[in-house]
Parts: structure tokens; sequence; C-alpha cells
């Protein structure tokens, strides 16, 4: 499939604008991977992204301190941006009473539930980390930070990405000034970025949102979701898409820190059932249906708010791993496997593109 004169045009732009070689975004996957997969992708001319919602200031330091010692390209950076919610005791105790059978079932503590949110939003002491390394991309999940947080990170020139589950989201983030739009469809792994709407009713599927968001927007377009290989890349950038984000495909890579549960479910062959859940962090995210999924439905409205549902499921998905069993881990994942594979991931960066070789 070979893209028209104008969508090459406008590929070969976005691909200007961030400085790299290849329209592929590799999607930041908190969990699964850490610098060494966006090295990787980096060195192999698309863009890398490192995770830091699970970060701490000196972790991400030293995160960004290796990627600058081991590549010249530009990578991306990626936070959320959700608001902290107030605990609620009440909703907080009747979600450990829900899940109080696990914890008997598998000998684990219910007092050994840790204290923390897991995720935190971007901060001012994130903003002071970046600052030291200066990265030439950094994108959001949830809508965007505060301005004033938002003005530290242009004042070095980044290019600022974000993600929109429906035209209105698109729309709000070009008219607050990012640079480009990630049109998350609703195949996509991981969490939903959907920030002007808790109504699942309005997420659509990727191939559904590209062509919707490009028309309605005038700055360029990212596809993500479903996206596994070089056919996927051609057809998002037939819509108008510039660029593509890829996450799933990579997380049987060498260089991915995927789990040894999630890398065993994602090579079962019950793979394409995913669902959107919420038990695992409080807030719709992809994921490959397990036993806590079946047990308690994949959206609960006992789960606490987003990020605090966390907590109380670590201590059971801790033991449960360590048992060899991922009934009770977040095995995030999009709809489309099938181009998840055991192989480099500058091998699968360059396999992405190979359908577009033949319009340059």
């Amino acid at each position: 499939m070979n893209l028209p004169a104008c969508g090459l045009k406008k590929t070969m732009s976005f691909q200007k604008l961030l400085g790299i070689e290849l329209p592929i975004i590799q999607a930041p996957m908190a969990g699964s991977q850490g610098s060494a997969l966006a090295v990787a992708v980096s060195n192999a001319g698309g863009l890398g992204s490192l995770p830091c919602a699970m970060l701490d200031p000196e972790t991400m330091r030293k995160e960004l301190a290796t990627i600058r010692s081991r590549t010249t390209k530009p990578f991306n950076v990626n936070f959320f941006c959700h608001t902290q919610p107030e605990p609620n005791s009440e909703r907080e105790g009747a979600w450990r009473q829900m899940l109080l059978p696990y914890f008997i079932e598998l000998g684990v503590d219910v007092n050994a539930i840790p204290s923390g949110p897991g995720r935190l939003p971007f901060s001012r002491e994130a903003a002071d980390v970046l600052e030291e390394f200066e990265p030439a991309v950094v994108s959001f999940h949830f809508g965007l930070p505060a301005p004033d947080l938002l003005q530290r990170v242009r004042k070095w020139g980044a290019k600022i990405l974000s993600s929109a589950t429906t035209v209105d989201e698109a729309r709000w983030l070009e008219a607050h000034g990012v640079d480009a739009v990630i049109a998350q469809g609703l195949e996509a792994g991981g969490h939903r970025g959907m920030f002007l709407s808790e109504d699942a009713g309005t997420q659509i599927g990727t191939f559904a949102l590209v062509p919707q968001i490009v028309r309605a927007i005038n700055v360029p377009v990212i596809a993500a979701g479903g996206i596994a290989d070089a056919r996927g890349v051609a057809a998002a950038m037939a819509l108008g898409a510039s660029a593509v984000q890829v996450g799933t495909a990579y997380l049987l890579c060498p260089e991915a820190t995927t789990s040894t549960v999630h890398r065993a479910a994602l090579k079962r062959g019950t793979t394409h059932v995913t669902a959107l859940t919420n038990l695992f962090s409080g807030r719709p995210a992809r994921g490959i249906v397990n036993r806590l999924m079946r047990d308690l439905g994949p959206m609960n409205p006992a789960a606490p708010a987003f990020p605090l549902a966390t907590a109380a499921i670590a201590p059971i998905r801790a033991k449960a791993e360590s048992l060899g069993s991922s009934e009770f881990s977040p095995l995030w994942a999009g709809q489309n496997t099938s181009g998840c594979k055991e192989a480099p991931a500058a091998l699968i960066t360059r396999e992405l593109v190979s359908a577009l070789t033949n319009a340059r």
C-alpha cells in the first residue's frame, strides 16, 4: 500500500518536526519497559518513549541519564495528568472487603497493603528533573498539566503531544497548544486517555476516530490502537495520520521488562480476549481477561478512584505472580496482538514501515 503524495508529504513534515527518521512512536508502557526499549526504538529511527508516571524523581533521573548515554536521537518522556483524588475510607474499606477472599486464598496478610497512590501526575519535581535533560518530546495522558508546568516544558523547545479519545478532546488539546494529537482508539492497550468525560460510550475504534480528528484539527494526528504490523501502519496513514503509536507489538521484545507471567499470557492463544477494566487502577484500561476480571466483572463500581485501586491489589498480585499465576495481574495489551513477537525492537520498528518503503 503506497501513500498518496499529499500523505507522504505530511508524514515527512511530521518526522522533521520531531527530528525522527520513521513515523513510528513506541507507546510508553509503564511496568513493561524502561530506558532500554526507548533507546532501541530511537536508535532504529523511530521515537522511543520512557513512561514516568510510576517513577520517583531519582529513578527518572537515572533512566534519562541512561538514555542520554546510549543515544543521540530524539526520545519522548511521558507523564499522566490526572488529579489526585481525596481518599475515601468507606469506599476503600469496601474494596478491601471485596478482595478479602483472595487474600485468604493466597495466604496474604491484608495489612500488607502498601500506602501511596502508585501513579503520580506531572509535578514541579518532575519538571525539575526534565530541565536537566531537555528531552525533545514530552507527551501527556489524561489531558495536559497546569499551564505553568506546561510552560516549563515549552521553554527548552520540547514538542508537546497528548492523547485524545474523542474529537472534542482533540479540539481541546489543539486549543491548548499541543504540537500533535495522539488519536487513541478503543482497541489500544493500557489506560484510556479520556479526560473530558468518563462515559465509556464516547469511545470508538481507531480507524473511525483518526479521520474524524484529522478533519477536525490542524495539527498532526498520530494513530494509536490496534496497529501491530505494516499493513495497519499504512492504513492509518491512508486515513490521514502523520504517524502511528505502537505498544503491544513491543511487549515481547528482549528490551522490554514485561514480566514472565505477562509474557506467558501474551503467548497463549487466548490473548485476543481483552476488555476494558478499572479493577487494577480505578480507571478504564485494556488488558487480557483473567480471573479477577471474570470474578468481579471488568468494570466494577466498587473500585476506588484512580489510582487508589492499585494498592489493595498489589500484595495479591505479588503473591500470585510468585506462584507463576497471572490471574491477578494487569496484563495490558491491545486487541491486536498479531504483531507481538520475540524479536529485537529495532527489527519490529523497521518492519512496521516496510509497506511505506515503495512510497518514498
